[in-house]
């Protein structure tokens, strides 16, 4: 039974960004707006006042200093705060296929092999333009892959539980190579006239090329064990969806878009990822300390930081433990996978990390990895 290999991976980032302080004047103007056209039910005390937010706010809450979004200016417009992004006729190629693709190929250059090795395509991300079809079939088409295709969704959880699904696929001989892609476009579903969660989210999309240790070149990662967890819980839900359509005057409402009960998500996730995690790691005879890297879902530094330190049992180094929210913001299921494509050098061959992402569900899905020689 072969061993499953991360050949390659693969990246997009939308060219436009917003900053702290660009996404503050925006919310902050819309929130002047509100505040002065309900000024008689504010009075009365009916409805409850804005309050503005503020750069030092988004970085103490989340340690997120920009985002990539795919529009721009439909976000920082005060009066539609919603991205602009065109529906396309159904013979074009879906935004978020085109998203998926690019990163596709730049890990299939990466990986130096024809697609035609490839016999599985894997979409998994938080939130898909349609039912069907799959998104993960129309990529596949894209790249002219043969073989098979689907789409998956655990939240911010997918693409763990994307590189599990594809490493059984090899470990049980069913395709020599699967590529899994994570497009996100978190924007479309944030609720930006939300203070306290308007600056968690940006757009972007990767891919993960998975194969056979028997047929992988020198190089790449080992998967030396990926283990999943669900737990429901309502403290972080989107309830858009389909048989919405059946119901139109709830789109666009609150609780159709992004929401959650953050502290409590902190208080109940932290814990359960980090004991699974050190349980993972022992049953895998592997000392948690000893990790030479940890390449965590990117949601909030505080979380992530407390997560470090009760794997480790110390302070973790920037080295050791990876940030790139401050530049990307939460990207959902993409967000481990930025981390562990932009900051995987310095290994020995043998050396081992963590690639981890924990979400709505809740769910969580750990990953162990070993440098090959």
């Amino acid at each position: 039974m072969p061993s499953a290999v991360i050949a390659a991976t693969g990246l997009f980032t939308p060219d436009q960004s917003i900053t702290n302080a660009e996404l503050v004047a925006a919310y902050n103007a819309y929130a002047d707006r509100f505040n002065q056209e309900h000024a008689a039910v504010i009075a009365a005390g009916e409805v409850e006042a804005l309050t503005h937010s503020s750069v030092e706010f988004i970085e103490k809450a989340s340690g997120i200093k920009r985002r990539f979004v795919l529009d721009k200016a439909g976000v920082l417009d005060p009066a539609r705060m919603v991205p602009n992004i065109p529906e396309r006729p159904d013979d074009q190629l879906s935004i978020m296929a085109e998203m998926a693709a690019a990163a596709a190929r730049e890990a299939i250059a990466a990986w130096g092999k024809p697609v035609s090795e490839i016999g599985a395509v894997l979409c998994a991300a938080s939130n898909m333009p349609r039912p069907y079809p799959a998104l993960a079939i129309e990529v596949q088409q894209a790249l002219g892959i043969e073989g098979f295709a689907f789409d998956m969704n655990v939240a911010c959880s997918s693409a763990t539980f994307g590189l599990k699904t594809a490493a059984d696929y090899i470990h049980s001989g069913s395709v020599r190579a699967v590529l899994m892609v994570n497009p996100e476009v978190c924007s479309a579903h944030l609720n930006f006239r939300d203070r306290d969660s308007h600056f968690i989210f940006g757009d972007v999309a990767t891919a993960v090329i998975v194969e056979g240790d028997d047929q992988a070149g020198p190089g790449g990662w080992e998967i030396l064990g990926s283990r999943l967890r669900t737990v429901f819980s309502n403290n972080i839900r989107n309830n858009f969806g389909f048989l919405n359509n059946a119901a139109p005057e709830g789109i666009g409402q609150p609780d159709k878009l992004f929401i959650q009960q953050g502290r409590k998500v902190f208080k109940d996730v932290v814990p359960m990822v980090a004991e699974m995690i050190v349980e993972h790691a022992r049953d895998l005879g592997l000392d948690p300390a000893a990790l030479k890297r940890l390449w965590l879902h990117q949601a909030n530094i505080n979380m992530n930081e407390l997560i470090g330190k009760r794997v480790l049992g110390r302070d973790p180094s920037p080295e050791e433990n990876v940030i790139i929210l401050d530049d990307y913001a939460n990207t959902s299921s993409a967000g481990s996978i930025i981390a562990f494509h932009l900051h995987h050098e310095g290994f020995a061959p043998g050396e081992t990390g963590l690639i981890c992402s924990f979400g709505a569900g809740y769910s969580a899905g750990t990953v162990f990895v070993r440098k090959r020689g």
